[in-house]
């Protein structure tokens, strides 16, 4: 059970080591840079990851709706930023997103759906006005699917991860590994954010 767990939070790391550069538009097209660019920025993964573990936690309906907020949210808030709307604080409050989700998934603790979804959507609105503001040559709307997509795979991860995690507790009778995957993702929102 900890390899498992070991195995899989390297996989995730050796996954986001070689990203070091946005894919070029007109390079590799306007989807492809799209759908890389939550991708190639840790910030981007921890998050998106972390929203599919804690709807994981709720079950049910939760497991749609909260990834559903959140990438509509983003989509507004990549509309606003294209649209030339300001938005103060953007990369402060995408940093706090992962202390905050990282914290909640860490702590378990009660949370309805509406609430939850919520307080994704908050955060998804900063991050998709991150997104706008770096749309740079590509188009606009084969950017938007293509981060979009991304980022709902991304839930899913975190969701596959937050269900396998619950069946790991249920055979052993251990509660800690999704509370720990929490602790270690709120963890890396504070490294990042002394590092930034």
């Amino acid at each position: 059970m900890i390899r498992r767990l070991m195995i899989s939070t390297a996989a995730l790391g050796l996954a986001t080591a070689p990203a070091f550069a946005h894919l070029d538009p007109s390079e590799h097209g306007s989807f492809a840079a799209g759908f890389s660019h939550p991708l190639f920025g840790l910030d981007h993964i921890l998050v998106m990851v972390a929203v599919g573990l804690w709807a994981a936690s709720l079950k049910g309906r939760a497991m749609l709706a909260v990834p559903a907020a959140f990438v509509g949210a983003m989509g507004l808030g990549f509309i606003a930023a294209i649209a030339g709307v300001p938005l103060p604080f953007v990369e402060p409050v995408i940093l706090a997103s992962i202390i905050f989700i990282g914290i909640m998934v860490a702590l378990a603790l009660p949370f309805s759906t509406a609430g939850m979804a919520a307080a994704v959507a908050f955060f998804a609105f900063f991050h998709g006005h991150a997104h706008g503001g770096e749309l740079g040559e590509a188009g606009a709307a084969s950017f938007a699917v293509g981060f979009m997509i991304a980022t709902a795979l991304l839930h899913a991860a975190g969701i596959g991860l937050g269900l396998a995690f619950a069946k790991l507790q249920s055979r052993d009778g251990k509660s800690w590994i999704t509370r720990a995957a929490g602790a270690v993702t709120a963890a890396a929102g504070v490294v990042l954010v002394v590092g930034g």
